[in-house]
């Protein structure tokens, strides 16, 4: 049964692939062999104009200058003055100055042998300057043996409540040459700052 339907199929097969290579040349016949013959369009030729090239090798050259005869003199160095060891310390917010003088108390007093090198400024504080207040005060503390203030304490200020702690900041930034006896640095105490708050007018 199964060899009969087999030979059926394989017949069926032959018959449909012969119909089609027979109808396929048919259909190229059938189609519409008319051609566009007209004629075809010409682009005409693109042509570029002969054009030469120069080099231009024989170009002028800027002159070289003219060796100077004298080098030029030597700029003149400017005289720097030597900075004082202890200037009066100025203030340098706008329109504020600050008077600052140094009093010298306890042993330094009648020694001598410590020098203030560095003396900065106290900040004018804010609360004074836009009320206007002027005043002064003064701070007391130790010049150590490496010549940094110690412990310095407003001790004068008028009016109270403005000045200390811009004094009190400012006198930690001091420098002094320290007391020497005996080849030795030693403590200094009782050393007393002024500073004076004066508003530019």
């Amino acid at each position: 049964m199964n060899y009969l339907r087999l030979l059926i199929g394989a017949g069926l097969a032959v018959l449909v692939t012969s119909g089609l290579f027979y109808i396929m040349p048919l259909l190229i016949e059938m189609a519409d062999k008319e051609l566009d013959e007209s004629p075809a369009t010409k682009i005409a030729d693109i042509t570029m104009p002969e054009t030469e090239i120069e080099a231009r090798v024989d170009e002028a050259k800027p002159e070289k200058p003219d060796d100077p005869e004298e080098p030029p003199p030597d700029l003149a160095q400017p005289d720097i003055e030597p900075v004082d060891a202890n200037p009066d310390a100025l203030n340098m917010s706008p329109q504020i100055s600050a008077d600052v003088s140094i009093g010298l108390g306890g042993l330094g007093g009648s020694d001598g042998e410590y020098l203030p090198i560095v003396k900065v400024a106290p900040m004018y504080p804010r609360r004074a300057n836009t009320r206007g207040i002027e005043g002064y005060c003064t701070v007391e503390y130790t010049v150590t043996k490496s010549g940094s203030v110690r412990d310095p304490v407003p001790v004068d200020c008028q009016p109270k409540g403005y000045f200390e702690r811009a004094s009190v900041n400012a006198a930690l930034k001091f420098k002094y040459k320290p007391r020497v006896i005996d080849g030795e640095a030693i403590d200094v105490s009782g050393v007393q700052n002024r500073f004076t708050y004066e508003l530019e007018q």
